[in-house]
Formats: structure tokens, sequence, C-alpha cells
């Protein structure tokens, strides 16, 4: 059965999460696999290289699917589009992959981005694709509490306590700390780096940046709590709203050509 690698965009609000629900709730796995169904009809099961949550968006999720038939990738790209209408998911490339690559275990590297905005007024174009703060934040100094977490280090403290990885311990490549205008305000970016990430991670980051950022913690703070390992000592979990898996990286890129 051939294998085919899915590059996939999705506006994760209407979904609970990637992963098909037992009880029924729409997730994002379900709308591909069930537009699957269509082309061949039969029971599909496909796998991701991250988990997204309920709310939570892509713009660079990568999946794979076994398929019977040797389907041309850009037709089965169109069909796969054509049958997931009207739900906000779209398969950007479809490519023939070897059949030992694993869209989840292959992988080396993952990254994700956070939208936040600032600004006094409520959200209208990006209500529930940006994490809204009224007060402003010192990116200086929430680029210094990040510096803290660079590296390999134990993220008990960043983790959810449902978070089903077997070890705390992580290494975090990169966090860099963007902003630019927007309509009214501020529109701060996360962008993080890693092979992997536990369950909260990035949110919990996050959310203790922002505090940060905020004054409330000064940079130093991020260290001591990293270093309690400890889920009590981390800040507040951000929405789930703001958070974007934007890349999968693979030792040889499937849809490169």
């Amino acid at each position: 059965m051939p294998r085919f690698a899915l590059l996939i965009d999705y506006d994760g609000t209407p979904f609970n999460g990637w992963q098909r629900q037992a009880q029924g709730q729409p997730s994002v796995q379900q709308a591909i696999e069930e537009a699957l169904a269509k082309l061949e009809p039969r029971p599909h099961t496909i796998a991701a290289a991250g988990r997204t949550d309920a709310g939570v968006h892509a713009t660079g999720q990568v999946a794979h699917a076994d398929l019977a038939r040797d389907w041309d990738p850009f037709r089965l790209s169109e069909a796969l589009n054509h049958h997931l209408k009207p739900a906000p998911v779209a398969i950007l490339k479809a490519a023939l992959v070897p059949d030992d690559f694993h869209a989840r275990f292959s992988a080396l590297e993952r990254r994700y981005t956070f939208r936040l905005i600032t600004r006094r007024a409520p959200l209208t174009h990006d209500r529930g694709r940006a994490w809204h703060i009224q007060h402003p934040l010192d990116i200086a100094a929430m680029r210094a509490g990040a510096a803290h977490l660079i590296g390999l280090h134990d993220f008990t403290t960043f983790r959810s306590t449902l978070c089903q990885s077997k070890s705390p311990v992580k290494t975090l490549d990169e966090i860099t700390i963007d902003s630019r205008p927007t309509t009214g305000g501020t529109e701060i970016r996360f962008h993080l780096r890693a092979r992997s990430f536990l369950h909260n991670q990035v949110r919990s980051i996050v959310g203790t940046l922002e505090r940060v950022g905020a004054g409330s913690w000064h940079p130093d703070d991020v260290r001591t709590a990293l270093q309690a390992k400890d889920r009590a000592a981390c800040g507040p979990v951000c929405p789930s709203q703001g958070l974007y898996l934007t890349g999968v990286s693979y030792p040889a890129d499937p849809f490169a050509g």
C-alpha cells in the first residue's frame, strides 16, 4: 500500500483537538479520515506529527496515510480538499513517501508559534486566533526570562499533570520573541523549536513569560520556577487559541520539489 505524507493547515476553533474522540466530538483527524473514506471506502487511520489540543491551530501539521491506490499527489490533495469542505481544514501538499516514513517518529524537529495581541479594544478579526491582553508587555524582560529555558532541562514545572511523556527532560533549541504593530495595538509572537514538546509545555512557558512581561515576575523567577521541578511553580497556562503548529522537519523533506 503506498504511503502518502500530507501537509495540513487548519483552524482548530471548531475541533476538540487533532485526535479522534471516542465520544464522537469533532476532531481534525476524524475530518481527514472521513474525507479519505470518500476516496477509498473503508476505515482509515492516519498518524500526525503532533496531537494538537482543542482550539490549537496548524499551518504546518504533517500526517501520513496508507492508501490502496497509487494516487497522483496533486490529485490526492485536490480530492481531499473537495471532500473536506466546509471544514476549516486544507491539505496544502501530498507526497508519496517511503514505507518507513512516519509522521511522528521520523520527525527531527517541531516548531510552534504563539500569537499574543496587546490592545485595549476587544479582538475582532483575530478573535479565536490570538490571546488578547489589554496591558502592555516588556519584550526585553520576556526575552531575558526565556533565556533560562533554552537547552536541556527537566521541564516538570512546565508540563501538564496529565502529560503521558515518559520523561520531563527535553531540549528546547530556541525561543525567539518578536513584535509588530497591529490595528490598535501590538502583536507579539513567541517562536519555539525543539525535537519534541511535553503536553502544555508551550502554553505554560508563554503564560509564565507573560507574567514577566507584565512585571509580576522578574526574569530570574523563570529560572527559579524551572529549578523547582514543581507544576505549582509555573505561571498561568495561556489559552489555546493563540497556538499554532507551524512546521515539522524530517531527515529528508517529503514535500521538496
